[in-house]
């Protein structure tokens, strides 16, 4: 009976540690909501009025929420939405369209989805419209529950900007038309990237609009930055056995305090304050929970911040031969003797030469085998032609230049496997000297 006891609390942390992998693969790369929106508290309380008159009062409205890609206005719509959605009459009578302006690309296909959206196929069936208007007003007349009263539509219009180059902006122009006109309780909300959009709109759908626009931005400081991190971390009370949530998240107390951790979340906060970098640097110690790695470690988070901010420049010299190593060096030569002035192949090859005849061991390639070899940089865009593409120069005589920095060069030579000793000395009086 002893010997089953431990057996079966392995089993036991083995399946919660398995739980929780999955509970934090869901907030770091699904669709699961922050439990707390942290910095925008003010924009979705504003949000969340507006949508809440719609859907409780049948008041028509319309806003544009405004952002930089990463900013949270998905986030923060999602949340509104689902707080919405929690009032069992709402959840019942309102309804949610969402279009997106990379996926429909005129009205005509916007229309489809909005009649398959509000579930009206049958009803529209083979009846012939002799405009748009005339079409979405058939939809929203479809919908009058009994008496005169419709029910609240909520239209998300993601990618809003894409949906004004759309002919004669029809669709925004009828959105904005039904909401301003009060003939339906609708709400028309535009998510968008594009601080001048209000500027794409025509006059007549400008007119229409209410002008409401809502700006996103990320302005964290280090401390709620923190927060965001530690809360993507912590398990919820209710996860299960409350002995190992709350022993969880005391070590995910300590870990946030650990002096290497928070050099790697201060690096990465000045680099850049978007909540997707921190999502992806959760990503790697996320995947590496096991029954034999039970706890996240700041190990696994330094090593996961070196793969965000590895130079891919360093990471394409690595791949590279030791005759395209040679000609880097020989660039790098060339640009220092020249002070940064352009080389063509000619010079590059004279250089090359010149070191292969003074190395007894180095092999010694044919002019033709270094083409190649120089041809592939160019390809690599290592090397860049200063002419453009349709220059008649002859390719032994185009002006080149370098697009690898010294430091770049020094950490390739210092990883690249095998790499002879001398390749790294000639490197070394290159950059040196």
């Amino acid at each position: 009976m002893s010997k089953r006891k431990p057996k079966a609390a392995a089993k036991q942390s083995a399946n919660s540690i398995e739980e929780v992998q999955q509970l934090l693969r869901r907030r770091v790369y699904g669709h699961d909501l922050p439990i707390e929106i942290i910095g925008l508290e003010q924009e979705r309380g504003v949000l969340l009025d507006l949508v809440k008159r719609t859907a409780t009062l049948g008041e028509s409205n319309s806003v544009l929420i405004i952002g930089p890609r990463g900013a949270g206005k998905s986030m923060v719509l999602s949340s509104v939405l689902e707080e919405i959605n929690q009032q069992k009459d709402v959840k019942e009578n309102c309804m949610q369209v969402t279009l997106n302006g990379y996926l429909q690309t005129d009205d005509r296909i916007a229309l489809k989805e909005i009649t398959r959206q509000l579930y009206l196929e049958n009803t529209v069936g083979d009846k012939v419209f002799g405009s748009f208007a005339e079409n979405l007003q058939f939809l929203l007349q479809a919908l009058k529950s009994g008496g005169q009263q419709s029910k609240p539509i909520i239209f998300i219009l993601d990618e809003f900007d894409l949906f004004a180059h759309h002919r004669n902006q029809t669709l925004l122009y009828n959105l904005f038309d039904i909401a301003q006109s009060a003939q339906a309780p609708i709400c028309v909300i535009g998510l968008t990237c594009r601080l001048d959009v209000i500027e794409l709109l025509e006059k007549r759908v400008k007119s229409r609009f209410s002008h409401r626009q809502i700006y996103i931005f990320n302005k964290l400081t280090f401390e709620e930055y923190l927060r965001v991190f530690k809360l993507s971390l912590c398990l919820p009370v209710d996860f299960g056995d409350l002995k190992f949530v709350q022993t969880w998240n005391k070590n995910v107390e300590s870990l946030v305090k650990e002096a290497s951790l928070l050099d790697v979340l201060k690096r990465l906060f000045e680099t850049n304050k978007d909540i997707r970098t921190l999502k992806s640097l959760m990503t790697v110690p996320v995947c590496r929970l096991s029954s034999s790695h039970p706890n996240l470690e700041a190990s696994d988070f330094i090593d996961s911040c070196r793969l965000l901010t590895q130079d891919s420049k360093s990471n394409i010299l690595l791949g590279i031969s030791i005759l395209e190593l040679c000609l880097i060096i020989a660039m790098k030569h060339l640009m220092e003797i020249y002070d940064g002035e352009p080389f063509n192949f000619e010079m590059l090859y004279n250089e090359y030469r010149k070191y292969a005849e003074r190395r007894s061991s180095m092999q010694m390639f044919d002019r033709q085998v270094v083409m190649k070899a120089f041809e592939h940089l160019v390809a690599l865009e290592l090397v860049r032609p200063l002419d453009g593409v349709g220059s008649k120069t002859q390719k032994e005589y185009r002006l080149m230049s370098l697009l690898v920095e010294p430091a770049q060069l020094s950490e390739a030579l210092q990883r690249y496997p095998g790499c002879p000793t001398e390749i790294k000395q000639w490197a070394q009086t290159a950059v040196l000297g």
